[in-house]
């Protein structure tokens, strides 16, 4: 078992440097099947649901994106970009069982591990005595190790936050190690285009390249009040970002948000009496999920998202702190008076009340 470390250590009165490692698992339901079936090497493999049922990708191989094909795109779409696609259904249990053995490889080094997803973790080995406290021959172990366990490969960030160790990780997939000392960052971040800061989608990057805004070094040019009088709470963030800045701790025990589940339809639902059934199931399993992970959670607010036939996407919510069915029917309702379309998707959730800090991008000195 990993020493529990104290993070507010100090050398000589000074806040001692942090060490992030951002880890990344390389297409990983796609790369659990293909090891399982080594015949699948070097097809287009994806990972999702079947085009009849409306299914979309979780996952595809990078043979696969060579065609354009990504996750979260429709099974549908996916094959006819890429019709040799060879699609696989979601084998759940075997991709936690992985990520189990991956889990265990991390706190081997460190107990401040902050997992996002099955795939994907934060690890702040500051003060790990490991490799001789070295965060990049902890993150080549780390990826040695995930390979030799579980026959996957790993693309490893280094840097010192967690927003630079995410955007290193992406740097040299797959099965990439990149790292970005406190030396290198300011070089970096200046060169580093818009589009890779988090908040930044097609819109608002066309709107920063309109601007003339390419590269966080001409955000760089703008102070807080500017960016923030264009882009509202974005623009804080997008100030602190392209400077490198990122106060965020990695958080081992991370609360979760909300709780959510969803409904793809065979064919499109416009009968309410339809509707209605799915929403009942739908809650149903809601309610259920509710007692298993989240029973001493408080609730915040209930909202419903719909996804109409035409692809346009509305979510409503409402305050309510006891998990109410009316609730979501009368929601639901609302949502078909305002748009009179068939439904395609509809999906039902809850928002907790989240009593830790928030933890922002914003600092008042830098850390490197």
């Amino acid at each position: 078992m990993v020493e529990i470390v104290d993070r507010n250590l100090t050398i000589n009165g000074q806040p001692q440097q942090r060490k992030i490692i951002h880890v990344d698992m390389d297409c990983f339901y796609a790369a659990i099947e293909i090891r399982d079936n080594p015949g699948l090497i070097d097809k287009p493999v994806a990972v999702g649901g079947t085009p009849k049922q409306r299914g979309v990708l979780c996952t595809c191989n990078y043979k696969a994106r060579q065609f354009g094909v990504h996750s979260a795109m429709s099974t549908a779409y996916a094959l006819k970009l890429c019709p040799d696609l060879i699609v696989l259904p979601v084998s759940m249990h075997k991709y936690r069982a992985a990520a189990l053995i991956i889990r265990r490889i991390f706190h081997e080094y460190t107990n401040l591990v902050e997992p996002l997803s099955l795939d994907e973790a934060y690890l702040d080995v500051t003060n790990s005595k490991y490799c001789k406290g070295s965060a990049t021959l902890i993150a080549k172990a780390i990826k040695e190790k995930i390979f030799s366990a579980v026959q996957i490969t790993a693309s490893a960030g280094v840097a010192p936050n967690k927003f630079l160790a995410k955007i290193a990780s992406g740097w040299q997939k797959p099965n990439g190690l990149f790292v970005i000392s406190p030396a290198e960052v300011s070089q970096f971040i200046s060169n580093l285009p818009v589009k890779k800061l988090y908040g930044v989608g097609k819109v608002t990057a066309k709107k920063l390249h309109t601007l003339g805004l390419n590269t966080c070094l001409d955000l760089q040019k703008f102070t807080l009040l500017d960016l923030t009088n264009q882009f509202g709470k974005l623009g804080s963030q997008l100030y602190y970002q392209s400077r490198g800045i990122d106060n965020r701790l990695v958080e081992p025990n991370r609360m979760r948000k909300s709780l959510s589940v969803e409904r793809t339809f065979s064919h499109d639902i416009f009968i309410e009496a339809e509707l209605i059934v799915v929403l009942k199931e739908i809650y149903s399993e809601l309610n259920k999920r509710l007692k298993e992970n989240a029973a001493t959670r408080k609730i915040k607010n209930q909202y419903i998202k719909i996804k109409f036939s035409d692809f346009k996407q509305t979510t409503l919510e409402r305050s309510n702190e006891i998990l109410n069915y009316i609730q979501y029917e009368q929601l639901l309702f609302e949502a078909l008076k305002k748009e009179e379309k068939k439904i395609r998707l509809i999906g039902i959730g809850v928002h907790f009340i989240c009593d830790e800090i928030n933890q922002k991008y914003t600092q008042q000195e830098l850390l490197f």
